[in-house]
């Protein structure tokens, strides 16, 4: 697992080291991490170090240290160094020196001295700085073309929860210190590629964290010796209508690929879903579904007092229940269905149906509203987006960062819940069996989009997602078994 850890957490794991080690022995150790990963990235983009040309923006804290630290550092291996700073006057003396010594160039920030560097470092603000930039650095950075190489985290961009409400920094690779903070994973496009330093922190267990692929692979389940279509779970899906029977295709497409046990559908698209799916075993009513051991409801299947009716059967049951689209409108309505349900309840809103349950949208703090609504209605929550997040109610969040957003699309949440829905029914937990289908979905819309190759994508739909999810499953488990 990877694990993200809030900055306050990251200072106290410094505390010790700070009062320990001899002054600025911490900050060298960041610093010549950030020039090492710089030198990297001139040498990938211009193919050399010496001789070429670096600029550090550089604010009145410790990244603004760290940078003209690590601006010492390039110095030494040939590259011309300027340092433009903010405010001159509180500027790190240490780093400062050490610059000056190497032979780089300080100067006052101006947007008329940024000249034509190769690669730019972003030491503006650190973790301690909330708000968008300020308007003399806004100025500068505005005036950017070169790569932008973070330091610690884009300024401008909340460390904590990834927000952005003015001039901030979009940076192509961004070098942390110690620990992955929230920021790297909530904001990926303004963070870019993201570099970690050891510099020796000792840090507890985190809260926020993302499953590696190899780990999904490594989870995913497959048929054993002893196993046959009832042993690896019956998922039940409720889902479609004859106003919108897609949904329901969709919905069981997901359930089909994700696992081999059994997919029971129950509604009136059953006609179509059995048109795209003929393994799929399919009844009129949920009455009439037979026995499984998960429950998917709310796709496309509306809002009316018959499908109220039929939410209530559902979750009812002792079974594990996912609840997505219609089916969190009419919760939205009346909460008290899930509210201290005893089995597990997963709850996948995007952000607009969330704002219906809670009254109010997620942003700008994600992470703190999906934990307060999986703990005030004792569920797990699933709130969709680029980097999705899965609440338990203890406060417990996986995270999974799809690198990019080609599943922005109709249908392909439909396609997500049935996967996860299969998952649960083979015995994983909620929370879990939501991190594992985020991750196989996201693979599989980037599979659709980009053709299976490297390189530009295309604009995909849902069926291609679905039809994806079969080798996006047997890609994770390859790097399980690699």
């Amino acid at each position: 697992m990877r694990s993200y850890y809030p900055c306050e957490q990251v200072r106290a794991a410094e505390a010790p080291l700070l009062a320990t080690l001899p002054e600025g022995t911490l900050m060298r150790r960041a610093a010549f991490g950030l020039a090492r990963v710089a030198a990297t990235e001139l040498r990938a983009r211009t193919g050399s170090v010496a001789g070429r040309r670096v600029s550090l923006l550089v604010g009145s804290g410790d990244n603004g240290g760290d940078a003209l630290w690590a601006g010492a550092f390039l110095r030494r291996r040939g590259v011309a160094v300027t340092a433009l700073l903010l405010d001159p006057e509180r500027a790190h003396r240490a780093g400062a020196a050490a610059l000056r010594a190497a032979g780089g160039r300080l100067v006052p920030a101006d947007p008329g001295r940024i000249g034509d560097p190769d690669l730019v470092l972003d030491g503006i603000v650190g973790i301690s700085g909330r708000g968008p930039l300020r308007p003399a650095a806004a100025a500068v950075v505005e005036q950017i073309v070169a790569p932008i190489v973070a330091v610690d985290t884009p300024s401008g961009v909340d460390p904590d929860t990834g927000a952005v409400d003015g001039p901030a920094v979009t940076a192509a690779v961004t070098v942390t210190f110690g620990a992955y903070k929230p920021v790297h994973v909530l904001a990926p496009a303004r963070c870019g590629r993201v570099e970690l330093v050891d510099i020796g922190l000792e840090l507890p267990p985190s809260h926020l964290v993302a499953a590696e692929p190899a780990e999904i692979g490594a989870i995913w389940p497959v048929p054993g010796a002893d196993d046959d279509k009832y042993s690896q779970g019956v998922v039940g899906i409720v889902a479609g209508s004859a106003r919108f029977p897609g949904a329901g295709v969709l919905c069981a497409g997901g359930a089909v690929a994700a696992t081999s046990g059994m997919v029971r559908y129950a509604g009136s698209a059953a006609p179509v879903v059995l048109a795209g799916f003929p393994e799929v075993v399919a009844a009129p009513s949920f009455a009439e579904a037979g026995r499984v051991q998960a429950w998917v409801f709310g796709p496309g299947g509306g809002t009316d007092h018959q499908a109220a009716d039929t939410l209530r059967e559902v979750l009812a049951t002792d079974l594990p229940v996912l609840v997505d689209a219609d089916g969190l409108t009419l919760l939205s309505r009346q909460p008290e269905l899930v509210r201290g349900r005893d089995a597990p309840t997963l709850l996948t809103p995007h952000a607009g149906e969330f704002a219906r349950l809670t009254g109010r949208r997620p942003e700008p703090d994600r992470v703190t509203a999906v934990r307060a609504l999986a703990a005030d209605w004792g569920v797990h929550v699933l709130l969709k987006g680029r980097s999705t997040l899965i609440a338990n109610p203890d406060g417990h969040v996986f995270v999974n960062e799809a690198g990019g957003s080609w599943a922005a699309t109709a249908g392909a949440g439909d396609v997500l819940s049935g996967m996860i829905g299969a998952l649960m029914s083979a015995g994983m937990a909620p929370d879990l069996a939501g991190a594992a289908g985020a991750r196989a979905h996201a693979v599989a819309a980037d599979t659709a989009a980009r053709g299976g190759a490297d390189g530009a994508g295309a604009p995909t739909s849902a069926s291609a997602i679905l039809d994806r999810v079969p080798a996006a499953v047997r890609r994770l488990r390859s790097m399980a078994e690699s």
